[in-house]
C-alpha cells in the first residue's frame, strides 16, 4: 500500500483540531500494525494549481501571511505546510489511478471555499487535486465521497462558483447524523456509490468524527465506522474503482482513540486491496 507521506505536512495550528499535527502519529501506528507501508513523498502543489480553484487574491494572501489559515491564525509554519497537503493528496490519487488506491494521512479540505476558509480548512485540496487531473485529462470525471461528520460546503461552493459539472460529490452530513440512522446508512452505501460508477477516481474522505464519543460527531459506533470503510473499499474494488483516501475529522481528547479509527480504514483497504497479505485482527 502507498502512502503519500512527508514530514512538510505536519504543523502545529495551535488548535483544537488536531489535523495539521495528526499525520505523524497516524502514519507511526500504521508502521507498527501493519505490514510494511511504501512511502513515497509528495511534491506541493503550486500557487497557480491553488488558483484553479481559489481565488488568487486569497492564495496569496494565505501564503503571505497577510491572511488568515483555517485555523484562524497566521502561523508560517501552518502556511509552509499547506500546499504539500494539497500535493499529498494530488499525489495519492495519481498512484491510486495506476494501482487502484493509496493514501494521503492529511485533512483539513472540505470547509475551504473560493475565497475562504474555515473549520480548520484552508486549501481545498480534494478540488485542488480534481482541478489539475480535469487539466491534464480534460474528459475526466472525478468523484468526491465525504463521509465526514460535516458537510462539505466549501466543496459544494467550489463546484457551484466554477460550474464544475464533472465533479460528483456526495456529502453524507448533509443527510446522515443520527444514530438512528446508522444501520440505514450503512445499507445505503452501495446505492451512493453508484453516483460515482462514471468517474474515473474517486476521492474518498474517511471521517473519524462521526464517531459516537467524538465532540464534535456522535452517531456511529467504532465497528459501525470500520463497516463503512469496508463497503466503500469492497465496492471500489468490485466496480473497478480507483480511490485516494485521506483522513478527515476526529477530535476525541484522547488521540489514540482517533488513532484507532483510522487504524481500522487502514485494515479496511488493505483487506479489499492486498488480498495477498495475512493482516492483523
Amino acid at each position: 500500500m502507498k502512502v503519500i507521506y512527508s514530514e512538510r505536512i505536519v504543523a502545529d495550528a495551535q488548535s483544537f483540531s488536531p489535523s495539521a499535527r495528526k499525520p505523524r502519529e497516524v502514519l507511526a501506528s500504521w508502521r507498527r500494525r501493519f505490514p510494511p507501508l511504501d512511502v513515497l513523498e509528495p511534491e506541493p502543489v503550486t500557487i497557480d494549481e491553488l488558483s484553479l480553484v481559489h481565488d488568487p487574491d486569497y492564495v496569496r494572501g494565505v501564503l503571505s501571511l497577510k491572511r488568515a489559515n483555517g485555523f484562524g491564525n497566521h502561523l508560517p509554519e501552518v502556511a509552509a505546510s499547506l500546499p504539500w497537503t494539497s500535493g499529498a493528496m494530488l499525489g495519492a490519487a495519481r498512484v491510486a489511478m495506476a494501482e487502484g488506491c493509496a493514501v494521503a494521512p492529511v485533512a483539513g479540505f472540505h470547509h475551504a471555499g473560493y475565497a475562504s476558509g474555515g473549520g480548520f480548512c484552508t486549501f481545498n485540496g480534494l478540488m485542488v487535486t480534481a482541478a489539475v487531473l480535469r487539466s491534464e485529462q480534460t474528459s475526466l470525471r472525478v468523484g468526491i465521497l465525504d463521509f465526514d461528520q460535516h458537510y462539505g460546503n466549501g466543496t459544494t461552493g467550489i463546484i457551484r462558483e466554477l460550474g464544475l459539472h464533472w465533479v460528483e460529490h456526495y456529502s453524507a452530513g448533509a443527510w446522515w447524523d443520527q444514530v438512528e440512522q446508522a444501520e440505514r446508512f450503512l445499507d445505503e452505501i452501495p446505492a451512493i456509490m453508484q453516483k460515482f460508477s462514471r468517474c474515473g477516481v474517486l476521492l474518498y474522505q474517511a471521517g473519524a468524527d462521526p464517531h459516537v464519543d467524538d465532540p464534535l460527531g456522535g452517531w456511529l459506533s467504532t465497528a459501525q465506522l470500520r463497516e463503512r470503510d469496508r463497503r466503500v473499499f469492497t465496492l471500489c474494488r468490485q466496480m473497478a474503482l480507483p480511490v485516494a483516501w485521506n483522513l478527515a475529522g476526529g477530535y476525541q481528547a484522547n488521540l489514540r482513540k482517533v488513532l484507532d479509527i483510522h487504524d481500522n480504514t487502514m485494515l479496511e483497504c488493505l483487506a479489499a486491496f492486498s488480498e495477498d497479505i495475512d493482516m492483523p485482527a
